[in-house]
């Protein structure tokens, strides 16, 4: 075991994750500055902490980034590493402005707070969300906006040139079963797609800002919905504002940003064929006109009978819920438990692949069963011989093997997580939602961590598992499981080492 894991240790290209990390702490100073651009406006005094993150950034970015590779060889397993250390860096110096400026004293509250803002959860340890400063808030907001499309992504965007190791950085990063490139250059694919997430967050900041909500609102609100993080300037979340408007359009635009982003480029190039077919976006849009539907009728009666009303609310809590956003625009806890069960259900659902949205994701659960649903039809029909497809195309079976082993996966870590988080002796729906809401990227949960309730309440310790869950969730858990396979099989691979040294020996 000791062997392998030195030969493994010793494979891995360090100087290349770290000229990664590297880059994603200069990427990071520079996204900071916003937030010092926003303090000098209004004229809180904040500016200094977030100088000082920055100046560390800078400094540490720049020392690893200068260290030149002896090899260019780096694999799939170093791309799953250097992600994985940067989202958890990047969240650490998050927080860090939070701490030094006194506005949030604990520093496993500012790094719980940062993991759900970069994860785009939007789960929040604050009571007083409006009592905060602007440039807190703002940086709050952004870093949904930031970790949506994946910080990673965006600096593939600003990357000169292009190589096979960022395939595989995109590949550990971007959520969905698999991924695949838009055009032949990675670089150029990096910049389509937030071409694209750009586009739609300025066409939503507008609409806003026509229906008269303020500039600062319309930006953090934007952020928030681009992202599918959920981060509110308000203490009751959009419900505050209390406007029909901006519910229907932050509707519109959850739905939208929880769309597979190829489609988009499909539209864009006129291949309208690909969006039709794409049984995703079908089996996504379905789901949410049938849970809508549903909710409506099933809430209707609390609102007496008030047709459109219910409709909106039904609308915004399944868009928010589906695509792991997390506003809220009503209490939603006190409705029936029918409609209280259908949004658990969408919270583990998730959005589409290739979207900003987290949970499991519509295309590995019609995947899964579609795997079910042929496994039956061969103990029917043993002769019989089919395979399983996805828009027209079979679906690797390799693919399909991930996808269940990702599943089952899935089920394991949040039975563990819930054993951990069980040690607070909260009720057993505060326990449970606030595990699945972590893990989903959702935001909000029910009972004490509910739409109108928070997660200060939790331990530190509960608070570091649920940190641990909303990264997981993020990096999607099989990534991690891929590097981790090699040393989980240790023991056939001890046997494997011992006999070829066996045979070298006879």
């Amino acid at each position: 075991m000791i062997y392998y894991l030195k030969h493994n240790i010793h494979k891995l290209n360090w100087t290349i994750i770290g000229n990664v990390l590297g880059m994603v702490l200069i990427a990071q100073a520079c996204l900071m500055v916003l937030p010092v651009m926003v303090d000098l406006i209004y004229q809180e005094g904040l500016f200094d902490s977030y100088l000082i993150v920055i100046g560390i950034c800078l400094v540490l970015g720049y020392g690893l980034t200068r260290k030149k590779a002896r090899t260019n060889s780096y694999f799939a397993k170093d791309g799953m590493l250097a992600v994985g250390i940067a989202w958890i860096v990047v969240s650490f110096f998050g927080g860090l402005p939070f701490y030094l400026s006194g506005e949030i004293p604990s520093f496993v509250d500012c790094f719980f707070e940062a993991v759900s803002g970069f994860t785009t959860t939007g789960s929040s340890v604050l009571t007083e969300v409006e009592n905060l400063k602007h440039a807190t808030l703002f940086w709050r907001s952004f870093t949904h906006w930031i970790g949506g499309m994946g910080i990673l992504v965006f600096i593939l965007a600003l990357l000169p040139k292009s190589n096979d190791r960022d395939m595989h950085i995109m590949r550990a990063e971007a959520p969905g079963p698999t991924i695949g490139k838009l055009v032949p250059r990675m670089r150029q694919s990096a910049m389509i797609l937030y071409t694209m997430y750009m586009g739609l967050t300025v066409i939503q900041v507008i609409l806003l800002l026509i229906g008269k909500m303020p500039l600062f609102g319309a930006l953090c609100n934007t952020f928030g919905t681009a992202g599918t993080g959920g981060f509110a300037i308000k203490n009751t979340s959009i419900g505050a504002y209390n406007n029909a408007y901006y519910e229907v359009i932050i509707t519109i635009f959850m739905i939208l940003f929880g769309v597979n982003f190829n489609m988009y480029y499909f539209l864009l190039i006129k291949d309208f064929k690909q969006v039709f077919k794409n049984e995703e976006l079908r089996t996504y849009l379905g789901i949410i006109l049938f849970s809508i539907i549903c909710i409506t009728l099933n809430i209707l009666s609390m609102y007496n009978f008030d047709v459109f009303k219910s409709i909106r609310l039904a609308s915004f809590q399944v868009g928010s819920i589906i695509t792991t956003t997390g506003y809220s625009s009503c209490d939603y806890s006190v409705w029936p438990q029918f409609s209280k069960m259908i949004l658990f259900l969408l919270t583990i659902c998730g959005a589409s692949a290739g979207s900003t949205g987290g949970g499991v994701k519509v295309s590995r659960l019609l995947i899964i069963v579609k795997k079910i649903k042929l496994d039956i039809q061969k103990l029917l029909h043993p002769q019989k011989v089919e395979a399983i497809t996805m828009d027209g195309k079979v679906v690797d079976t390799e693919v399909v093997t991930q996808i269940m082993a990702y599943f089952c996966s899935f089920i394991i870590i949040v039975g563990v997580l819930l054993f951990l988080v069980s040690f607070n002796n909260f009720d057993f729906e505060t326990t449970v939602t606030s595990v699945m809401t972590c893990i989903g990227n959702v935001g909000p949960g029910y009972g004490l961590c509910g739409p109108m309730g928070n997660f200060s309440m939790f331990s530190d310790f509960s608070k570091i598992v649920l940190s641990f869950a909303m990264l997981i969730g993020r990096l999607e858990i099989y990534p991690i499981i891929i590097f981790l396979a090699p040393i989980l099989n240790i023991r056939s691979v001890s046997k494997n080492i011992h006999s070829r040294k066996k045979r070298r020996s006879n």
